[in-house]
C-alpha cells in the first residue's frame, strides 16, 4: 500500500485508504484534506510530484487545480456581496460599462457565476498567451454578443467565467482578482493558494500530468465538439506547465495550490462565514451561494446540474441538501457541507478524464469522508 503522510483522525481512517488506494492505481501524487468545524480532521498527502517519480510529494507541494479555482473567484464575489458593495442581480454593466455593447446591457452579475450568461469562450480569435493579457481577454468579452438569452440555461464558462467575474471584482475593489484574493481571503486564513503564482514558490510546484487521450469513438467525438466550440484560444493542458501561465492570473482554472489549502479556504463557507477565528461572511451571506440560478442539462457538459452562485449544487447523491461544490479538470474537487459544517478537497498531478466533470478518484475521497458522519 502506498505511503501516506500527514495527520487523519482516526474517526476518517476512510478517507486515508481511499487515498492509498488511489495511490496505488491511478495518481501518482495527491493530497487529501477534510476540515469539520473549520479545523483540519484529515490532512493527508502522498506520492511524486513529478511524472518520473523522482520528487516526492510533500507537504507544501502545490499543483495547478484547474476549475477548482473557480470556487475561490466566486467566494470573493460573495464576500463583496456580503459587504453590500456588489449586487448579484444587477446588471454586470453597473460596475463595468463596457460590458453592456452587443446586447448584454441586462446580463446580471449571477449570470456570470451560473454559466448562464451566453459567453461560454471567446468569437474572436485569441492566442493562448492574450490569456495573460487581462485588458484584451477582458475587453473581447465585453464587445461579444451572447450565444443564447442569458439567464435561460447554462453553458459550462471554461475559461470566460474567471475573466467576467474577475472583472466585476476589479472594477469593484480598484485590485485585481489575484490580489484581492491574496490579501483579504489567502492571507488572513494563512491559506498556501495563489492565483498568479510569485517566482519564489516555483520550486514547489507539481507540473501536471496531461491525460490520455480518448480512444475513438463517443468520447472522442465529444472532445472535438468541445474543441470547435471551445476553439478560441487553443489551449491543451501542457500550457499550464509554463511559466507565463502561472505568474498570470486566470481566475477560473490558473490557482496553485493543494487539497489543505484549498479545504482551508473553504471551510470559511462550511461554518457560516468564520473560520478558526478569521470573519469573511456572515452566514446570511454564505446562504446565498445556495440561491439556485439554473437547473437543467449543461449545454456543454452534457449532465444536468444545479448552478447556484458560482457552485454546483447538492445532487441525489449528497446527504445534506445544503451543499455546493465543484472541481477541475482531470480530477480534483472541493465539497462545502453547510449543514455539516465540513469541507473535503482532494487534489493530484495526473490528469486522468479528459472532461469537465472528474472521476471515481475524487468521488472515493468525499464518499470516505462521511462514512463517520452515518448513522
Amino acid at each position: 500500500m502506498a505511503q501516506i503522510h500527514g495527520v487523519c483522525d482516526d474517526r476518517f481512517g476512510a478517507v486515508r485508504e481511499a487515498l492509498a488506494d488511489s495511490l496505488d492505481g491511478d495518481d501518482v501524487g495527491a493530497s487529501a484534506a477534510v476540515f469539520v468545524d473549520g479545523e483540519a480532521v484529515v490532512d493527508i498527502w502522498g506520492g511524486y510530484a513529478d511524472e518520473a517519480r523522482t520528487r516526492p510529494w510533500e507537504r507544501d507541494t502545490i499543483t495547478n487545480v484547474w476549475s477548482t479555482t473557480k470556487t475561490m473567484t466566486a467566494l470573493c464575489a460573495l464576500m463583496l456581496a456580503d459587504r453590500g458593495e456588489l449586487d448579484l442581480h444587477a446588471p454586470v454593466a453597473r460596475y463595468w460599462p463596457e460590458f453592456a455593447a452587443a446586447g448584454k446591457g441586462r446580463v446580471e452579475v449571477a449570470h456570470l457565476l451560473a454559466h448562464t450568461a451566453g459567453l461560454p469562450s471567446w468569437d474572436e480569435p485569441l492566442a493562448t498567451e492574450d490569456l495573460y493579457d487581462w485588458e484584451k481577454a477582458t475587453s473581447a468579452l465585453a464587445r461579444q454578443a451572447p450565444r443564447w438569452e442569458p439567464g435561460t440555461e447554462s453553458g459550462y464558462h471554461a475559461l470566460t467565467q474567471g475573466y467576467l467575474v474577475g472583472e466585476v471584482i476589479r472594477r469593484v475593489t480598484g485590485v485585481t482578482v489575484g490580489t484581492f484574493f491574496a490579501e483579504q481571503v489567502a492571507g488572513p486564513l494563512g491559506a498556501d493558494f495563489h492565483i498568479g503564482l510569485a517566482p519564489e514558490h516555483d520550486d514547489r510546484v507539481s507540473p501536471v500530468i496531461p491525460p490520455p487521450a480518448p480512444d475513438a469513438g463517443p468520447a472522442l467525438d465529444a472532445a472535438r465538439a468541445l474543441e470547435r466550440e471551445f476553439a478560441h484560444p487553443p489551449f491543451v493542458p501542457e500550457n499550464a506547465r509554463s511559466l507565463a501561465w502561472r505568474r498570470a492570473e486566470v481566475p477560473a482554472a490558473g490557482g496553485q495550490g493543494n487539497a489543505r489549502s484549498v479545504a482551508a479556504v473553504q471551510s470559511v463557507l462550511a461554518c457560516g462565514g468564520e473560520a478558526r477565528g478569521v470573519r469573511l461572511l456572515s452566514e446570511a451571506g454564505c446562504a446565498a451561494v445556495l440561491e439556485e440560478q439554473s437547473n437543467g442539462k449543461d449545454r456543454y457538459l452534457g449532465v444536468p446540474i444545479r448552478f447556484g452562485m458560482g457552485y454546483a449544487l447538492a445532487g441525489a447523491w449528497m446527504p445534506n441538501p445544503r451543499t455546493c461544490f465543484w472541481g477541475g479538470w482531470g480530477g480534483s474537487v472541493v465539497m462545502v457541507d453547510l449543514d455539516a459544517r465540513m469541507c473535503v478537497a482532494y487534489v493530484m498531478n495526473r490528469m486522468l478524464s479528459p472532461g469537465a466533470l472528474g472521476d471515481d478518484r475524487g468521488l472515493a475521497i468525499l464518499l470516505a469522508a462521511y462514512e463517520p458522519l452515518e448513522g
